[in-house]
């Protein structure tokens, strides 16, 4: 199975172990652009999310090499699901951003799977996540199988 991998940048370390598992069993993976750069070496992840934090990643997407939102949207259109990495940030349980709020909405329309690692956060926009129908794997990646 295809399967993109959602979610913050800050969750790079927790992409990768994903990642891998996946790849383990059988499964072929896309992470976000800036994550992919993190694991290969090529972009400091503490640098990155200094950078993140302090001024924002406007210019971080304005300096790579195509529009990363339209990335992930053609990314997901190619695959078969998305998995989204949702783990605590910001004080927030099972924490999703605006942009993988985007990345549920694309896969939903498309009509892909969509898999939460944890369930549905508590956040202003929890109904539109449910309304997603996501599948939700309570941490186990293994509940995703390679049809």
């Amino acid at each position: 199975m295809r399967i993109v991998i959602c979610g913050s940048v800050v969750f790079a370390k927790e992409m990768k172990a994903a990642k891998e598992q996946l790849e383990k069993m059988g499964h072929q993976t896309e992470v976000p652009f800036y994550v992919k750069k993190i694991i290969s070496g090529e972009v400091d992840y503490d640098t990155y999310i200094k950078t993140k934090e302090t001024v924002g990643d406007t210019d971080l997407r304005q300096k790579a090499d195509e529009d990363l939102i339209k990335r992930y949207y053609r990314l997901i259109g190619q695959s078969d699901a998305i998995l989204v990495i949702n783990i605590e940030r910001k004080g927030i349980k099972n924490y999703i951003g605006g942009n993988t709020l985007m990345e549920l909405g694309f896969a939903y329309v498309l009509n892909k799977p969509i898999f939460l690692l944890n369930p549905i956060p508590e956040m202003g926009y929890s109904d539109e996540i449910i309304a997603t129908k996501p599948i939700i794997l309570n941490g186990d990646l293994t509940k995703i199988k390679n049809d």
